[in-house]
């Protein structure tokens, strides 16, 4: 039996949908269900560490070499291409609530 090829995207009739129309497929979606509010106020929060760096006024150079990210890794997790696992959240996390102690704890090694 050979493999099915997946759907093809048709961007031109997705360009030419309104917001409301794209709203309402999205929301007519069996698969993926709108959350409701108390899933949204339940769900965990994702650092975003464009956010940490930003406010550390840090350029992605000097926030990578501070905390010892590969500038790629960090690059990729700002544009979406991906994301932080589990311990990399969590490392995060800690630059956030404490960037110098961070940055001196790695300095300390």
């Amino acid at each position: 039996m050979a493999a099915s090829r997946p759907p093809q995207t048709d961007w031109p009739r997705l360009d030419a949908m309104t917001d409301e129309e794209a709203e309402a497929n999205a929301l007519a979606d069996p698969d993926n269900p709108p959350m409701t509010a108390e899933q949204l106020r339940a769900a965990p929060r994702m650092p975003q560490v464009k956010v940490i760096r930003r406010a550390l006024r840090l350029t992605q150079e000097e926030f990578s070499a501070r905390y010892k990210i590969p500038l790629g890794t960090l690059r990729d997790w700002e544009q979406g291409r991906s994301e932080p696992d589990q311990p990399a959240r969590a490392y995060l996390k800690v630059i956030a609530v404490d960037p110098e102690g961070t940055a001196k704890a790695l300095v300390a090694q």
